[in-house]
């Protein structure tokens, strides 16, 4: 863990070493200031030279001056350090994100992610920030100060060391007990985030069945989780500040009383007792500041845990050294291929799937919900692996591929479209950043995007809202497709992508897809048979197994849940689900 911080810090070592040095110095000036005002009380004040005490003021002011010129430059370096390595860290962990397979993001939830990038490392750059200047500080400003306490009078520096045996007794019994519960702290911020984004994300739902007062109490449970816990935690903590009151006042009453005896018999000066009382706050402060430190170490323990296993998540999908970067052409073969989720229950949700399909065919992907068709078709870009057998691409197994290429080539648009803020242009450019204006509209026609945008008053310049949140589902849909058929791919897969248009809009891509891109190949997954049955060939899949392959009209005569699917949608309305997903 320690390693893969360290990395972090990268161009800020400069800033990250020059801290603890600064620091070092200020801790040392510090506490020779109460050294040089035991010299003005002794051998300017009560002998009344004022020589001495200019002198010696002067050397304080130097001394004051010195220190803190290097605190205030110690403060800007570790800024500098601590705002670097947490941007650092973001963006290591947002790049890796960027690789990760859908396995790997599998494993998070969109919230955690967010957590990790924002309240764990804010927690991070705190405790890195107090770890270059007080760690440092506070250990050379105790050790001096006790060495020129023994150096005044052994005797009562023992208190001292009392005092410290005493508070780290009780941070020992503080921070042990503390580490446990803000462990389980960022687990619960984790839901918190969750229950923000899922009601931010879905409010035109919340508001359409007046659910407010649900998400209200919904986010105010978790919100009083992380209370309870904080609560918890600080309980313990709150016993840090009390304790470090007792050890000052026990050492000042201690040093006054056995000092005051020592004046009388003279065994020692009025300015020595003088720099003593200065150097209990020196130590006890030192102390304090190094209590505040293992709290926010404490603290950001669970957090630097959390950022490491984004940071050292490995992708279970990676490059072979000499990856294929040309994809022949779009044929596709499944070789007897089972696929089952790693994270899940184990059981494959794809079992013994075997089918060929020539460069150029469309092929209809029809099944009921759970069925595992997005599975089969997220195999072909190689989003995930499968378990067993093979998938080839242009009769090359998948794996062998450069992902990169393979993917330029695999154009998928998913069931679930997402749009990004900025303009069409900007979302269509999404397929081909380099895409000319004529070819965004030519692509938009294709999807028969075009009817819509041309009705729009900006055009190809309407803005598009975070989400797409202000285009319809159709819309959204049709410009998805715009955005797939933009990298002119040879594979082009529709996973349900049309089933937020009418039936007039579906025929009509479908039209333009059998004249435009009659050598792509298109995989289409639907619901309504209406979008599939005038494919090359259909394939009908039943709980992960293949239940059928032909076209629509030899399904019509050889499969059962086709037909019944058929008829149901012909003359009872019905669905697939409703009809044929359970045969």
């Amino acid at each position: 863990m320690i390693k893969t911080l360290g990395a972090q810090i990268k161009q800020y070592k400069k800033d990250a070493i020059v801290t603890p040095l600064l620091s070092i110095f200020e801790g040392i000036l510090e506490t020779l200031i109460p050294f040089v005002m035991a010299w003005i009380i002794d051998k300017g004040i009560a002998v009344g030279d004022m020589n001495a005490i200019w002198k010696y003021g002067a050397i304080i002011v130097a001394l004051a001056a010195a220190s803190l010129t290097c605190g205030v430059l110690a403060g800007r370096f570790s800024a500098r350090a601590s705002t670097g390595f947490a941007c650092n860290l973001r963006d290591a962990m947002f790049a890796n994100i960027q690789n990760f397979s859908f396995a790997n993001i599998d494993k998070y939830s969109t919230a955690g992610l967010v957590t990790r990038l924002t309240t764990d490392v804010t927690n991070l750059q705190n405790a890195f920030q107090m770890l270059i200047r007080m760690c440092m500080r506070a250990p050379v400003s105790m050790i001096c100060a006790m060495v020129l306490a023994f150096g005044i009078s052994p005797r009562l520096a023992m208190i001292f060391v009392i005092a410290i045996v005493f508070l780290l007794l009780v941070l020992a019994l503080i921070i042990g007990p503390a580490a446990s519960i803000f462990e389980k702290v960022f687990q619960k911020y984790d839901a918190l985030n969750a229950s923000v984004q899922e009601n931010v994300s879905g409010i035109r739902v919340v508001k359409s069945f007046v659910r407010e007062d649900f998400e209200n109490q919904k986010y105010s449970k978790a919100a009083n989780a992380v209370y309870k816990m904080f609560v918890k935690a600080e309980k313990r903590l709150t016993f840090n500040m009390p304790a470090m009151m007792v050890a000052v006042y026990g050492c000042n009453l201690a040093l006054s009383w056995m000092g005051a005896h020592m004046i009388v018999g003279g065994a020692l000066t009025t300015g020595q007792l003088t720099s003593l009382f200065s150097y209990v706050m020196n130590i006890l402060m030192g102390l304090m500041m190094l209590s505040m430190v293992f709290v926010m170490l404490t603290m950001s323990a669970a957090s630097a845990r959390r950022i490491c296993e984004v940071i050292d998540e490995k992708s279970d999908l990676i490059n072979k050294p000499d990856a294929i970067s040309d994809v022949a052409d779009g044929s596709i073969d499944f070789n007897h291929v089972s696929f089952a989720y790693g994270n899940r229950s184990g059981k494959s949700v794809l079992r013994d799937v075997d089918f060929h399909i020539r460069s150029g065919e469309t092929i209809g992907i029809l099944g009921g919900t759970g069925s595992a068709k997005s599975s089969l078709v997220q195999l072909i870009p190689r989003l995930y692996d499968a378990t067993e057998g093979s998938v080839q691409v242009g009769g090359v197994d998948v794996r062998d591929y450069d992902m990169e290429a393979l993917r330029d080539q695999v154009s998928m648009v998913l069931q679930k479209n997402v749009l990004f803020s900025g303009s069409i242009y900007d979302n269509l450019r999404w397929g081909n950043e380099n895409a000319s204006e004529e070819e965004c509209r030519r692509a938009c026609a294709l999807a028969c995007a075009d009817e819509f945008i041309d009705r729009l008053p900006e055009g190809y310049q309407t803005h598009i809202e975070q989400g797409g949140s202000n285009v319809s589902g159709g819309q959204k849909q049709r410009l998805c497709i715009a955005r797939a058929l933009l990298k002119k791919p040879k594979v082009l897969i529709l996973d349900d992508s049309t089933s937020a248009v009418d039936t007039a809009t579906d025929a009509k891509i479908r039209q333009a897809f059998r004249e435009e891109i009659p050598g792509t190949t298109k995989i289409i997954i639907a619901q309504r048979i209406s979008s599939v049955q005038d494919a090359d060939r259909i394939i009908v899949l039943d709980d992960g197994v293949v239940n059928g392959i032909g076209t629509h009209d030899e399904l019509l005569k050889t499969n059962t849940i086709y037909q019944e699917v058929y008829v149901g949608q012909t003359q009872g309305g019905g669905d697939f689900d409703k009809q044929g997903g359970e045969n």
